[in-house]
């Protein structure tokens, strides 16, 4: 079976339509009546099964659209794999450039039959898409025993999206500069004050002048400053989950560590280039801080570059979170489709998360650690080094929920002006701080720190 992917574009103030997938045209795929319930397939999944053996919507015909911006032919593999399962289902892809899919969509979803069925969802637009979502009909202790961030999207003891896989931070080090300086991997820091004595050892100059950079954050300082400081017990939000805290101990001493490396140690440069992950692939810099996609940056843009991974140091021996992390989110159901397109829907939708495979492809894709604990171990997965980097201690991540964009906005800021508008750290965090509570004082955010199982301990 093969499927038409349909691609929609704006270009030159005018609708066009396009094929993400190579393929082109407009005709519509019907699917056959299904009469045959029992397909002699084996039942999927651990806890959260699925038996391919039962006929969906009676075994009529019926057509649903799948809503997405990314990977249409990877994710119409997995519509593909069920329509052979289902001849009577016909899943169209619809795969819309991100610019404007946040726009588009929820006035989509209000209609109903003609709407979306499935659409892809990120967390950091849920409050845009919870009102249109119809929660999943699987059983949540399933859900919990097979996906270890699923409590994570509990919401009033129902669960509407989840994760596949998450992403975080990790530290990428250039080998060849490494041997260079003498390091070998039993040097590599599990501390900052041993990744400052790393860093010094990788800094190169040459009168007077930087060429090579030992750890350069140009770029990323604002990623550091929403995960590191979970290292010292400190929240970005309070108990509550509602008012952000900004400008706690961890987070001031987080920010005057980073500082340092650069005004006292001296192993990169605020005026060292603006992109650190250019800066590592054109051979500048030994040593960054990125998150996962990193890895098909890299293999796209300097292939030939010899690198390795290693988790973030810690500022103590026993952190309370190492990092926060992000997770890549199953496919929401419209609630206003019609009573059989959701009865297809939910059973799409226990497939896609029985099937460990297709959900090992989606990790490997994205460089993902996998969510199902079915595929923590697997050594496919680990031999990409941004999924390796993190394996250790997964489980001391933590997620502080779908991030308002006020947050990381105006920590981007603060960062600036610590770094070049030479603005004291607590004056740039509680500048931050003020503008983010105001922000958040007009949107119905709460934070999901405190469903991390650590979270009693926090200061």
């Amino acid at each position: 079976m093969w499927r038409k992917v349909t691609a929609i574009c704006l270009a030159v103030s005018m609708m066009v339509l396009t094929c993400a997938c190579g393929k082109s045209g407009t005709v519509t795929y019907k699917g056959e009546t299904d009469t045959n319930p029992d397909k002699g397939l084996e039942v999927m999944g651990d806890h959260v099964t699925y038996d391919p053996n039962h006929l969906v919507n009676d075994g009529d015909p019926i057509e649903l659209d799948w809503w997405l911006w990314d990977a249409p032919d990877l994710f119409g593999s997995i519509a593909e794999e069920y329509e052979k399962i289902h001849p009577n289902v016909t899943i169209h892809i619809i795969n819309n450039p991100w610019d404007g899919f946040w726009t588009k969509l929820p006035l989509a979803l209000q209609k109903g039959e003609d709407g979306p069925t499935l659409f892809n969802v990120h967390n950091s637009y849920q409050h845009l898409l919870l009102n249109y979502m119809e929660p999943y009909d699987i059983d949540i202790q399933d859900l919990e025993e097979d996906f270890f961030t699923a409590k994570s999207h509990e919401i009033d003891g129902k669960i509407y999206y989840m994760d596949f896989g998450i992403m975080t931070g990790a530290i990428y080090y250039n080998k060849d500069m490494w041997a260079a300086a003498g390091l070998t991997e039993e040097d590599i820091p599990k501390t900052w004050d041993e990744f400052r004595e790393v860093a010094k050892k990788l800094t190169i100059m040459e009168d007077g002048k930087m060429v090579q950079a030992g750890f350069n954050f140009n770029g990323d300082f604002e990623n550091l400053m929403q995960g590191v400081p979970y290292q010292y017990g400190d929240t970005i939000f309070d108990e509550t989950g509602t008012v952000p805290r900004l400008t706690q101990e961890g987070q001031i001493e987080t920010a005057q560590m980073f500082l340092d490396f650069y005004e006292k140690d001296h192993v990169g440069d605020k005026d060292f280039g603006t992109d650190a992950a250019q800066s590592f692939g054109q051979g500048q810099s030994a040593m960054v801080y990125r998150w996962g996609h990193f890895y098909g940056y890299m293999e796209t843009n300097y292939p030939d570059i010899n690198y390795g991974t290693f988790e973030i140091p810690t500022a103590t021996e026993d952190p309370f979170a190492y990092d926060r992390y992000n997770g890549e989110s199953t496919p929401g159901i419209n609630k206003n489709a019609t009573p059989e397109q959701k009865e297809v829907a939910q059973d799409f939708i226990r497939f896609y998360l029985a099937n460990q495979e297709k959900q090992k492809e989606l990790c490997m894709n994205y460089s993902l650690f996998p969510s199902n604990n079915a595929l923590r171990d697997d050594k496919d997965l680990l031999k990409n080094p941004a999924i390796q980097a993190v394996s250790e201690h997964i489980d001391n991540y933590i997620w502080p929920g779908a991030m308002p964009a006020t947050l990381g906005d105006n920590l981007k800021i603060a960062c600036q002006d610590m770094m070049y508008n030479n603005t004291p750290v607590e004056e740039a965090l509680q500048n931050a701080e003020d503008i983010v509570k105001v922000d958040l004082s007009n949107q119905e955010f709460v934070a999901s720190e405190n469903l991390y199982y650590r979270y009693s301990e926090h200061q």
